[in-house]
């Protein structure tokens, strides 16, 4: 049996944020066993964590679909989960191993800070199809190694955007989208969503892994490296970022909301 946790991350309530399913392992698994597990899940993400010999975490992401090579989220909810289940001393930072590399969460308060490379988008132009699948009028286009990047004129255009996701999933070479404005609305300093469903995810509540390229951009027009992100999704969750040079500081909270075992 193993144990495994369901977590509500980037949020102080249940039923809102992006829920993630951790599974914590004694042992590394299949990857084809991950994924069948993920498909089970049906949720964004499903993290599949062991402790290695000498410290630290290996962490692996799935979607429904894929194998991904960075998940913000679920690196928040599996720390998160090492902690509620005494794995991990709750004083203690979380050192996890990835296909991204080295990734840290810390505890301070009741919050969670990720400590993630900066991944900013280079200005390109949309592939043919990418903006009328969004039915949007971009103001600025670029991409990073794993998504493309969208700047809308208005927070409402991103609040009330309707993609085609069977338009959408067709793009090549791309984990997915994310479209963002300033907060006109002053709530936040910015608003986003995030479209991946080449991944198997129509679109994502909350995505870490976008603030990551989100942060940077932002910061470079404000000339401010704190700020607030809020993903408009249906559920919605806030994403508090700093860029320190090269990396990214993901800051949020995170409610567990089914602890369980698998019996398979």
């Amino acid at each position: 049996m193993i144990e495994f946790f369901q977590v509500d991350a980037f949020t102080d309530k249940a039923f809102s944020g992006n829920p993630a399913a951790v599974c914590l392992l004694e042992a590394p698994a299949e990857t084809r066993w991950c994924g069948s597990v993920a498909a089970e899940m049906n949720l964004s993400e499903t993290a599949f964590v062991v402790a290695r010999e000498g410290g630290g975490f290996d962490l692996r992401w799935f979607t429904p679909k894929v194998e991904v090579d960075l998940c913000g989220h679920a690196t928040l909810a599996s720390a998160h989960a090492l902690w509620e289940s005494g794995r991990l001393d709750s004083d203690s930072v979380a050192e996890f191993h990835t296909k991204s590399g080295v990734l840290f969460a810390r505890r301070s308060g009741p919050a969670i800070y990720l400590d993630f490379p900066s991944q900013p988008p280079v200005e390109c132009t949309l592939p043919g199809g990418l903006a009328d699948a969004l039915a949007i009028s971009p103001v600025w286009c670029g991409r990073n190694k794993a998504d493309f990047f969208v700047h809308l004129a208005t927070g409402d255009e991103v609040r009330n955007a309707t993609p085609d996701f069977v338009r959408l999933g067709a793009i090549d070479d791309c984990r997915g989208v994310i479209v963002t404005a300033a907060d006109e609305r002053g709530e936040y300093d910015f608003v986003s969503r995030f479209f991946a469903p080449a991944a198997g995810i129509d679109e994502d509540p909350v995505t870490g892994s976008a603030h990551t390229c989100l942060a940077p951009w932002w910061a470079e027009r404000t000339g401010r490296n704190e700020m607030t992100g809020f993903q408009a999704s249906q559920r919605g969750g806030i994403v508090n970022v700093e860029v320190k040079g090269d990396r990214v500081q993901l800051g949020g909270k995170a409610v567990t909301v089914v602890h369980g075992k698998l019996l398979v």
